[in-house]
């Protein structure tokens, strides 16, 4: 039976999530060890049953990480914000700033001060 002839509420293997989601099942083993949030059931010999909330997950990692560009540390913290009721928790809402690549904050006065002397050059 195929992934999309199942009910909605059916659980997935990961061959069928890789499939429906187009993601490499390597990379959702290896999303598994960086969130904590994504749990799939495993049944003897390891063999993984994503729920529906699992999948949505999914879905979600992948926009905030390949469309959004966000860092793996970066959808952490926002997921770990969620967790404790932070954040909305629908894709459509961005988070208040993104996260820097190096993980220190972003500090708006200094940019601000860099645009305008960039400004300033070009007027001059």
């Amino acid at each position: 039976m195929a992934a999309l002839d199942k009910a909605a509420g059916a659980f997935r293997t990961i061959g069928e999530v890789s499939q429906d989601t187009g993601l490499p099942q390597h990379i959702l083993r290896y999303w598994e060890t960086r969130f904590a949030q994504l749990r799939p059931l495993q049944r003897a010999g390891k063999r993984r049953y994503y729920r529906p909330e699992d999948v949505a997950l999914i879905r979600r990692i992948d926009d905030l990480l390949n469309q959004q560009g966000y860092t793996i540390r970066g959808v952490q913290k926002l997921l770990a914000a969620e967790g404790r009721g932070g954040a909305a928790t629908t894709v459509e809402a961005p988070p208040a700033a993104p996260v820097p690549v190096s993980g220190s904050p972003v500090d708006l006065s200094a940019l601000r001060a860099i645009r305008n002397l960039l400004a300033r050059a070009l007027e001059g």
